[in-house]
């Protein structure tokens, strides 16, 4: 019966701290690539990204505020952690306008495609900052840093191998006039290199953030309150930002249609919720883990693709998708490594307790 017992509090361990971080972040990252896709339908039709930047951090400040109320509390004035805070919304605010512009030079394709550069970014700057152990001989090591290449090299195929097609339906629409990403990295157009420097650059500015948040979970882990807090501190430095930049005043009035649902869509899920999530996976899992499903975006891209857009299914899809789980299996089996090693190293050292205590209960 005991042992029943046991064998239930384990699997449950294991279902709170590795399937549903998973889930959650799976996702997530479906829920971006949404917001992507539908900021670059509004573009086209005429939104400012600057009006989209402040809208979508007023909308998710709105979002959380009953929330941060409810289930929140402010930290002391004393503490550290509004500066660090201020700092995160700073850096946030720059990663999504460089974002916004790369999109509107490129397509959220390509944003997806350079997301892949993420975990490389994070993996360098954990190790930086002594965030990630790295011991090269220890076997965990070696599968994070082996799942991490496999993940990006996964997702690389995706990109520039295109292969036969393995799905398509005579029945479907017939493709848009829309130029492919395959076409985009063969050709040499400068809007298209510009877009694609500037999303290497959000994506280094996630990174960024995400080592920051980490550091700021370690100050104070209440996911709500600091999502909360960074996204007004987001909406205090992107308002006089943004009506500087943003020359036509009247583009502020948002009227029903595509604009205002890509508005309320980022800011209702992906700058609120979204933050949340990213936030409690940082705080259970490490920066390192959740930068890896960032390249997973390139195949939900494609996977939408084909299920509500009726695009063809290519060869690279699939190959891309095999090689981008196993190397998440890698890392993910890596990390489980590592930590049951500090489980059992914890174990370890407080094991002497364990005699004295059961001869105190014996003479009881």
């Amino acid at each position: 019966m005991t042992r029943g017992a046991g064998e239930e509090t384990v699997a449950w361990s294991y279902f709170c701290r590795d399937v549903v971080p998973f889930t959650a972040m799976v996702a997530v990252e479906c829920v971006t690539v949404g917001s992507n896709t539908l900021f670059k339908a509004a573009t086209l039709r005429g939104l400012s990204f600057y009006v989209f930047v402040f809208y979508t951090y007023v909308g998710a400040t709105l979002v959380l505020l009953p929330l941060s109320l409810i289930f929140g509390r402010l930290p002391s004035a004393k503490t550290p952690v509004f500066f660090y805070i201020f700092l995160l919304a700073l850096v946030g605010f720059m990663s999504l306008i460089v974002g916004c512009k790369g999109i509107e030079y490129s397509s959220p394709t390509l944003a997806s495609a350079i997301s892949n550069l993420t975990p490389a970014f994070t993996f360098t700057l954990a190790v930086i900052f002594r965030m990630e152990q790295v011991v090269l001989r220890s076997s965990a090591t070696q599968a994070k840093i082996i799942g991490t290449i496999v993940s990006i090299s996964g997702a690389l195929v995706v990109v520039l191998y295109k292969g036969p097609k393995v799905l398509t339906d005579a029945t479907l629409t017939p493709p848009s006039p829309t130029i492919s990403l395959y076409q985009h990295l063969t050709s040499f157009d400068s809007s298209w290199i510009i877009g694609g420097l500037l999303l290497a650059t959000q994506y280094l500015l996630v990174s960024v953030w995400y080592i920051l948040q980490t550091r700021v979970m370690e100050l104070y882990p209440e996911e709500i309150t600091v999502v909360f807090l960074y996204n007004l501190c987001a909406t205090l430095i992107s308002a006089p930002v943004c009506l500087f930049a943003e020359k036509d005043l009247t583009s502020f009035v948002l009227k029903p249609g595509v604009s205002l649902a890509s508005v309320m869509y980022s800011g209702g899920l992906v700058s609120s919720f979204g933050s949340v999530i990213h936030t409690w996976g940082l705080h259970l899992k490490g920066p390192v883990y959740i930068s890896l499903f960032k390249p997973l975006s390139i195949v939900i891209a494609v996977a939408m693709g084909v299920i509500f857009l009726g695009d063809a299914l290519y060869l690279r899809s699939v190959i891309g998708s095999v090689i981008l789980s196993l190397g998440f299996y890698t890392v993910i089996w890596g990390k489980a490594r590592e930590d049951s090693t500090k489980t059992v190293a914890d174990t370890e050292q407080q094991s002497p307790l364990l005699p004295s205590h059961t001869i105190e209960d014996e003479s009881s």
